[in-house]
């Protein structure tokens, strides 16, 4: 069982991850938390956890970690520490401890910032750019509009869609999951938007 580092173990995308690594086979999740109180929740369901807060020092957090997802997010309060550093710093933690592989929950848009979204998709662009650059293992995912309809577990998933859609949350936890094999979309970016197409059949396709 590879342990898997969930960033924003307690975001509404975030819970669901940690929901689909305790149900898998292959996957033992670890839920990153900023407060003490926020174990219970977790380890109720005997799911580990371990303190880091993305805005300070987390080099602490990938300490006999496997892989790491990152589905954190300031909700937009706090883009540039959160969403951007705070995915560096947890970039740079990884690299210490040669993680396996580093999958990113990032957004459509974050290629072309523009928009009322502007500044959001300028911090998601910079934090995929130093995934990029950094030498690890990657993948990137790149989703519609989240919404919190029931997942069907099929997507559409392109390097570039050229269109705009939803996806439901869960439909793009099990893609964050799926994208963890090594092999798969491997130092890649991909869009994902609701579609046809089986996730696993599509993430597993996937070629540039």
């Amino acid at each position: 069982m590879e342990k898997i580092l969930v960033a924003g173990a307690t975001g509404t995308t975030g819970k669901k991850v940690v929901q689909l690594l305790k149900d898998s086979e292959h996957y033992q999740p670890v839920a990153m938390i900023r407060k003490a109180d926020q174990k219970q929740q977790f380890e109720s369901d005997k799911i580990e956890t371990v303190m880091g807060d993305l805005s300070q020092d987390v080099s602490a957090t990938t300490k006999g970690i496997d892989k790491v997802i990152f589905a954190a997010g300031s909700g937009g309060k706090d883009v540039v520490n959160v969403d951007q550093e705070g995915a560096k710093r947890l970039i740079d933690a990884s690299k210490k401890e040669h993680i396996k592989k580093f999958v990113m929950l990032s957004s459509m848009g974050a290629d072309n910032p523009q928009g009322e979204l502007k500044e959001y998709l300028d911090a998601k662009q910079n934090a995929d750019q130093y995934l990029d650059i950094s030498g690890l293992t990657f993948t990137i995912v790149r989703p519609g509009s989240l919404t919190n309809d029931e997942g069907l577990g099929k997507i559409k998933l392109q390097k570039k869609l050229n269109e705009q859609g939803e996806i439901p949350r869960w439909d793009v936890a099990r893609t964050l999951v799926k994208s963890l094999d090594t092999e798969v979309a491997k130092n890649q970016a991909f869009e994902i938007l609701k579609g046809e197409q089986q996730i696993e059949e599509a993430v597993q396709a996937f070629q540039i």
